[in-house]
């Protein structure tokens, strides 16, 4: 009895020490718990236009961890777009991250890391990021894989956007920290469903 008591504490130590050292080398911003809400008090800044649609609603049958995942029901046509984004400085009111920008190291990490949901629907998925001066940068990826897949976006790998940009932004071509927003955009011609959980730094 008092060896199984000695192992179960190594093992619970272990799992502790494993725990401590995942969470020293990543950050959670946004986990996509709470209420999902658009509009200007909303939890998340979406819309789109020219002809594209998207609704942004909370999923508990479908989610990575936590309670919930973010779901994307979209239908994006030529010529139009749409965004999902998170962050500050935007245009609803309660879309915070975990953590504010200002208080991230953000020399101690590499790349933004996301779970999606996928269908294999092949649709190509947008991940932009506006930094500190405002301009917009973005990572791609396909949804050529079904269910949960940790997208891994590599600071170095973004490329300033040339369809777009704020009025505001110094278009630089220098990412510069901190980053304010990210938002997710499926690109034309595609639509299906998306859910996205657990979006860190690593």
């Amino acid at each position: 009895m008092r060896i199984l008591y000695i192992v179960l504490i190594l093992s619970l130590s272990m799992a502790s020490q494993c725990c401590a050292q995942n969470q020293g080398q990543s950050l959670l911003l946004d986990d996509f718990e709470g209420p999902i809400s658009g509009g200007p008090e909303g939890t998340v800044d979406f819309g789109a236009g020219n002809g594209s649609s998207v609704e942004v609603t909370a999923a508990q049958d479908i989610k990575y961890s936590g309670n919930q995942s973010l779901k994307a029901v979209y239908d994006a046509v030529s010529g139009g777009y749409m965004y999902m984004a998170r962050g500050f400085g935007l245009d609803a009111k309660n879309t915070a991250w975990l953590v504010k920008p200002e208080d991230i190291d953000w020399s101690k990490y590499k790349a933004f890391t996301f779970f999606v949901f996928g269908s294999d629907s092949k649709t190509q998925v947008a991940f932009d990021i506006r930094d500190n001066g405002n301009e917009m940068w973005r990572f791609s990826f396909e949804d050529n894989f079904k269910g949960w897949k940790k997208i891994v976006c590599p600071f170095n790998m973004f490329f300033a956007r040339d369809d777009w940009q704020p009025n505001n932004a110094d278009n630089n071509l220098t990412l510069d920290f901190p980053i304010k927003v990210f938002q997710f955009e499926p690109r034309p011609q595609a639509q299906g469903t998306l859910y996205f959980d657990c979006v860190e730094l690593e």
